[in-house]
């Protein structure tokens, strides 16, 4: 399955670029802050940003990997992320975290699917744009 990894590749190319993630982990896009809302450009960076997994820190770059994994294997990942990050379902209503979790599972799912294996991508709010295309 096509998912986004953290990449430190494609760092520096655009201003604000920051990588704090681990090399190689899975990456969603975490949720956005009203002030990156109101301005992605500025702000804490979360607008810009992928969430990895399981380190809890922000990339600006991810790369799509093909990766020997299925939807219950992306689907656990996030909710431990979730578990981990205080959002788990011992602190959100259990409905409501299953509805989080599900709904996250396919955005993560979704955005990779887009491109070819090598391509880097970025983010900006609720859309993810290619930077740097697959070597063929």
């Amino acid at each position: 399955m096509k998912l986004l990894t953290a990449t430190r590749e494609g760092q520096g190319d655009r201003d604000g670029d920051f990588c704090y993630a681990v090399e190689g982990e899975l990456v969603f896009a975490g949720f956005v802050c009203a002030t990156d809302r109101r301005d992605p450009a500025g702000g804490c960076g979360c607008g810009r940003a992928f969430s990895g997994l399981n380190s809890l820190r922000a990339t600006t770059t991810a790369l799509v990997r093909d990766l020997d994994l299925t939807y219950d294997d992306v689907r656990l990942a996030l909710s431990a992320h979730f578990v981990a990050a205080g959002m788990g379902p011992d602190v959100l209503d259990a409905a409501d975290f299953e509805e989080m979790l599900e709904e996250e599972v396919e955005q993560t799912i979704r955005y990779a699917q887009v491109w070819e294996p090598g391509a880097i991508v970025g983010r900006r709010l609720d859309s993810v744009h290619l930077r740097t295309p697959a070597v063929r």
